[in-house]
């Protein structure tokens, strides 16, 4: 079975004040090992990116049971789903050292041409990943609506936040939603997440993003002069 597993202890540049491994931490840990794995699937650099395709999150979603904590040491494990015409679906767990699950995830990913920035047909260019069933596997993350509340900011895309896709990287995305919504700063514990990717957002890029929050969840809409991003955060 193909399931990726790699070990890391949390260190500073992980956690957030209250000790707890930031968001965007988590994503970019996620990111990470899709794509360790990809490389060790045969899908890699050699086949994709230095032929001009680059690899993109559409979707992401997340169950938290609870997020580890500075010095933690904890193990992940990644295991790709049965691809779906231009989508390639991937799963996650975060496990403690007595391995309990800490956090479950799923993702989807496709291949842009560097070029048109459309996606590829992945089979026309010999890319292909066989799915595994492990019985772990969360639901895939589904499209997300429009946020109707008040504009909360308008952001300005920086150089650092560029990545080599030549956009705003997904991880920052969490940086940008939770450096303004009262939760995170408040100590609120993240129990859910919901991201989906729209558009790219590119150096100079002006977003406006609008917040609206409900009983339970703050959703929040990122726009240039389209759709960038929408996000679901669940807090307790």
């Amino acid at each position: 079975m193909s399931v990726y597993r790699t070990q890391l202890t949390l260190r500073n540049k992980d956690v957030n004040l209250y000790r707890r491994l930031r968001t965007s931490a988590l994503f970019e840990l996620l990111q990470e090992v899709s794509i360790r794995h990809t490389e060790e699937l045969g899908a890699g650099r050699a086949l994709t990116l230095d032929r001009g395709f680059l690899w993109m999150v559409t979707m992401q979603r997340a169950e938290i049971g609870r997020m580890p904590e500075y010095d933690e040491r904890v193990t992940v494990e990644t295991w790709p789903g049965e691809t779906m015409h231009l989508l390639f679906p991937r799963y996650y767990r975060l496990l403690d050292e007595a391995g309990h699950v800490l956090v479950s995830a799923s993702a989807i990913w496709g291949l842009v041409d560097r070029e048109s920035r459309r996606m590829i047909f992945p089979d026309r260019y010999g890319i292909a990943i066989t799915g595994e069933v492990t019985g772990h596997e969360i639901a895939l993350p589904t499209p997300i609506k429009k946020a109707e509340g008040e504009l909360a900011a308008s952001f300005t895309v920086p150089y650092s936040y560029l990545d080599l896709n030549g956009h705003m990287n997904n991880t920052r995305y969490f940086d940008l939603a939770e450096d303004h919504i009262p939760a995170p700063a408040e100590g609120r514990r993240l129990t859910g997440i919901s991201a989906e990717y729209v558009s790219e957002a590119r150096l100079g890029d002006r977003i406006a993003l609008t917040v609206e929050q409900t009983e339970q969840d703050f959703i929040l809409s990122g726009d240039t002069d389209k759709r960038v991003f929408r996000m679901r955060l669940r807090y307790e």
